[in-house]
């Protein structure tokens, strides 16, 4: 019976990492709203000095009971003063996200530092360096289990459930620390088109997830690579361009044969434009590795940005869940800190597009 315990167990854990995307981690579709689960030195990179972002993912509404991921990331950029136009961004990435029928939760709470280096005083590219690490929590309820020990067979062939079971669960949650670490370049082509390119390694402490002895899972150390461009095509209107690549490493930096890649192209219309006023929609495309086709629009009203997307499942469960995935809604706000030294910190501090 404990052989068959342990099997269990196992597979519901394997089956909640499958379930979120094919990975170690919790990610959203709108994934360039949460920039600090792509690269911590992702941190800062946007025209402002500060930017708050809170995220809704509800996922497999029509296959299963709902998998339901809460996430909230803040980044507050601050001159540095240790060389000219340098700057420091204190960033917090919580996540909450709860899966299906045992309510598997997991709890994220990560700051973040990241330093931005200017290297030319005439033209806007900055060197980041950064670090994220902090508390995480994963646990389950098994009293929504159904386990095998509670199912009773009937004399008519049917079965009948007992309402508990006589398996123990010695631990239902696990807490550990975990680190991140990254590295960034974001620059200006001609004065009009911004880009960036990074890095990051996430799981650098290998934290331990099992929930029992003698079969501990390890969160394999993961290798993020990120690229982002803007460009104007006129005075109203902009491409924008994301991509992220994901590796999972074993000791030594083997390849464990997991990776995913998402990606996303945009195109913003500036619909009104008066000093600080404005006005613009965004519409696109985003695509996650044989997972799901997204279409995004945004809306930004100012300081206020709100976006929408609904996944459209291609892979293996997408017959089952007639290729509905999950719905998402993110509401970010960014402006300046320092009004006195608005022109010169938009002028002169890491950014993406307008």
């Amino acid at each position: 019976m404990r052989r068959n315990y342990r099997s269990l167990l196992l597979l519901f854990i394997v089956s909640q990492f499958t379930f979120t995307a094919f990975s170690q981690d919790v990610g959203f579709s709108q994934f360039y709203d949460q920039p600090l689960l792509r690269n911590p030195a992702l941190a800062g990179i946007f025209t402002g000095d500060v930017r708050l972002a809170a995220s809704y993912r509800n996922q497999w509404q029509s296959l299963t009971i709902p998998y339901r991921t809460f996430g909230f990331s803040g980044e507050f950029k601050i001159p540095a003063n240790i060389a000219p136009d340098d700057n420091v961004t204190i960033g917090l990435q919580l996540i909450r996200d709860v899966a299906g029928t045992s309510e598997f939760s997991t709890l994220q709470i990560l700051p973040a530092v990241n330093y931005s280096l200017p290297l030319s005083p005439t033209s806007n590219s900055y060197l980041s360096i950064a670090f994220m690490g902090g508390l995480m929590q994963q646990r389950f309820d098994p009293t929504k289990l159904v386990l095998n020990d509670q199912f009773v067979s009937g004399s008519n062939g049917s079965f009948s459930i007992l309402p508990s079971s006589r398996q123990v669960f010695n631990n239902t949650s696990v807490n550990y620390f975990d680190l991140s670490a990254g590295l960034s370049y974001n620059g200006v082509i001609r004065d009009d088109i911004n880009y960036f390119i990074g890095a990051g390694i996430f799981h650098l402490t290998k934290p331990k997830v099992g929930f029992y002895e003698g079969n501990s899972i390890t969160l394999n150390k993961k290798l993020a690579l990120n690229a982002g461009f803007a460009a104007p095509t006129s005075e109203t209107d902009q491409f924008i361009f994301y991509a992220d690549y994901f590796k999972q490493f074993k000791e030594g930096f083997k390849p464990v044969g997991i990776s995913t890649l998402q990606t996303g192209i945009m195109y913003s219309h500036d619909l009104f434009v008066l000093g600080d006023a404005q006005q613009t929609i965004t519409g696109g495309l985003l695509y996650r590795l044989n997972d799901a086709i997204i279409p995004v629009v945004q809306l930004q009203l100012s300081k206020l940005i709100i976006g929408a997307s609904y996944d459209i499942n291609i892979d293996k469960l997408a017959a089952a869940a007639r290729y509905r995935g999950g719905f998402e809604l993110v509401l970010s706000f960014r402006d300046f800190l320092n009004y006195n030294q608005k022109e010169r910190r938009q002028a002169l501090c890491p950014r993406f597009a307008r």
